[in-house]
């Protein structure tokens, strides 16, 4: 798993790329990214499928916030990115990612 940042010079925008690698993966037919930035809705942010087997998806986000998220893989199993800036409780007694893009 992993996270990269790009901060834009032009506009307050960070771009996000997450990427769950393939031995990370095993078994995923499917891996969305849900978080806060896009109100946890199951429906949006699946994410592309490499050829290597890796998952991956870069979304831009307003700097100097904090994003909540989570990966759902195969619509059903809830995991985490331990290369997350850190992790917060949620509401239901589990660990969210958190996402930084203060910088």
């Amino acid at each position: 798993m992993g996270i990269k940042k790009q901060f834009l010079k032009s506009k307050p925008i960070c771009k996000v790329s997450f990427r769950v690698k393939a031995k990370d993966a095993v078994g995923a037919k499917s891996i969305q990214l849900l978080g806060n930035f896009n109100k946890w809705n199951e429906s949006s942010i699946f994410m592309k499928e490499l050829k290597s087997g890796d998952f991956t998806q870069t979304i831009e986000l307003d700097q100097d916030k904090n994003y909540q998220f989570r990966y759902l893989v195969n619509g059903k199993i809830w995991t985490n990115d331990a290369q997350s800036d850190s992790k917060i409780l949620n509401p239901f007694n589990e660990m969210n990612d958190v996402v930084s893009t203060f910088m």
